[in-house]
């Protein structure tokens, strides 16, 4: 008797059981080039939310003050920035025409990042958002 096949999940870049407990170790499992992209990202996040703390949630990147701010993350075939908001997005939906979003995903390519501006005034958004 044949088992069922099931449809498998999008490959990670990192195998599931690795569970880093900070940035720095997420980043080190990561390809050069999204290493790189979002080493950039977390640079300009950091300035933007300069009382913000880093932490890792959902085995991602994250920022947070008080609560949740911003997060970060690759996967195989793209880079992320995870403005943990629906309303940021559909906000700034004119900003980000050239990336693929859903409703808490901005997706982008490492060797095509969000521009720093972009990024800063997102992160401003969620900060103003959550009356941080």
């Amino acid at each position: 008797m044949k088992t069922p096949r099931t449809k498998s999940a999008p490959t990670p870049v990192q195998p599931p059981s690795d569970k880093p407990e900070t940035i720095d170790e997420y980043l080190a499992a990561l390809p050069d080039a999204q290493r790189a992209a979002l080493e950039k990202l977390r640079r300009i996040i950091r300035a933007a939310a300069a009382k913000a703390e880093e932490c890792i949630s959902y085995r991602l990147p994250a920022f947070r003050m008080k609560r949740m701010l911003v997060g970060f993350g690759a996967t195989a075939n793209h880079c992320a920035f995870y403005p943990m908001s629906s309303s940021t997005i559909e906000a700034h939906k004119d900003e980000l025409k050239d990336y693929e979003t859903s409703k808490g995903t901005i997706r982008f390519q490492p060797d095509r990042p969000l521009p720093a501006t972009l990024v800063r005034k997102l992160v401003k958004a969620r900060i103003e958002e959550n009356g941080d």
